[in-house]
């Protein structure tokens, strides 16, 4: 199959939906020889900056100069940011080649992997074949279950936990906790970001069972110059240098400082230009981050916010929380069988708004400050517009 051939074939497994639990991808590793068996993990899970406490990790690595595999969803424009090597994306060869043989092998199972599991069998070989010296994992959903999961990690790290993915990981904090502090592996280390008490109950009773050391990353980092944007990222910042430490990976303090100042991470409160910034905030946690950095940067100035989400996020709380920045909501639908359709927003918009059919048309509408937010789908599809290169 070409690149182009084996990507439509992974795109099609969509139709399987989600499908948490172990079995299909610890039976397509193993079919694949057990890759990731020969692999050093850094396994983060939580609801927010699971990606920027990755790319944090990730950045600080290579700066000590240790070859690095980084697996991370959802991608912003491209399949291949979701498996990097060295900060490299998957060559389109090898994910063709990897992709066609994931296919033969699961050709004649009764239950097809999902679309998650075949990506995430994909970079897990591919870091073996790489060589890399440590692989940081992001969970894609939850943890407990999350295909992620079928690995032993140096270290797992949870980072702030609220309500999201409430169809499947359960209505209360209790239960989203549960599920997170899922990947915590007997007698392997635990860094935790500040959590609310109900998050950090289920933590702390989770790591006395399994008796693992446990540590809650108090203080924000002080150092000098972060490459990303936002007081929060300071905090991601100090869990991402305490998760090194527990997982007794040297980092000299000059990579650790050399990493944060060129770390990068797209579409987080990422700024192009004067006139637009995107976030991929997507749930009410996040918006009170989104608002802070906001209000940090740009004080009571309002912006045009272009807004997209998909139907099972509390859209109505995150767009309340953003009014006060709102000049006017121009609602668009986000590129996904998942995302809310724009009448359904207006319903919930307490501020002026108008709908567009699509993210061009209320790009070409927006004026001044624009503010893109509601769900890195949406984030993605304006950075392509605007020719952005991840």
């Amino acid at each position: 199959m070409t690149y182009e051939e084996s990507l439509g074939w992974l795109y099609s497994t969509q139709q399987f939906g989600i499908k948490l639990g172990l079995d299909n991808i610890r039976r397509l590793l193993k079919a694949l020889g057990d890759p990731h068996e020969h692999l050093s993990f850094l396994h983060v899970a939580g609801t927010n900056g699971k990606g920027s406490v990755c790319a944090m990790l990730d950045a600080m690595l290579r700066a000590a100069d240790h070859k690095t595999g980084l697996y991370t969803s959802p991608h912003l424009i491209d399949f291949r940011e979701r498996i990097r090597v060295n900060g490299r994306k998957i060559p389109r060869a090898a994910a063709s080649r990897g992709l066609e043989n994931l296919r033969r092998l699961a050709a004649n199972w009764d239950h097809s992997p999902t679309f998650f599991e075949f990506a995430t069998a994909l970079a897990l070989q591919h870091f073996a074949e790489s060589s890399c010296a440590f692989v940081v994992l992001e969970t894609g959903m939850g943890g407990r279950l999350d295909a992620t999961n079928a690995v032993i990690p140096l270290v797992s790290v949870v980072t702030p936990i609220a309500l999201d993915h409430m169809r499947w990981l359960g209505k209360t904090v209790t239960e989203v906790a549960q599920e997170k502090a899922g990947i915590i592996k007997p007698s392997v280390p635990v860094v935790s970001a500040p959590q609310n008490p109900t998050a950090a109950e289920v933590i702390v009773r989770r790591a006395e069972e399994l008796r693992c050391s446990l540590a809650f990353a108090q203080a924000a980092w002080d150092g000098a110059e972060l490459g990303l944007r936002g007081r929060h990222q300071r905090e991601n910042a100090a869990l991402a240098i305490a998760s090194l430490r527990a997982a007794g990976i040297h980092v000299s303090d000059e990579a650790i400082a050399e990493g944060l100042r060129n770390v990068r991470w797209p579409g987080r409160f990422q700024m192009i230009g004067e006139r637009f910034v995107l976030d991929g905030c997507h749930n009410p946690h996040a918006a009170q981050q989104l608002l802070l950095n906001w209000t940090d940067h740009f004080g009571t100035e309002q912006a045009d916010v272009i807004f997209g989400a998909l139907a099972d996020k509390d859209y109505t709380t995150t767009l309340e929380i953003l009014a006060p920045i709102s000049r006017e909501v121009l609602l668009i639908p986000v590129r996904s069988e998942r995302g809310a359709a724009p009448e359904t927003l207006a319903s919930a918009c307490s501020r002026p708004h108008r709908i567009f059919a699509d993210a061009k048309e209320a790009l070409e509408a927006s004026r001044g400050k624009t503010l893109v937010t509601g769900s890195l789908f949406l984030v993605g599809e304006i950075l392509e517009l605007l020719g952005f290169k991840p």
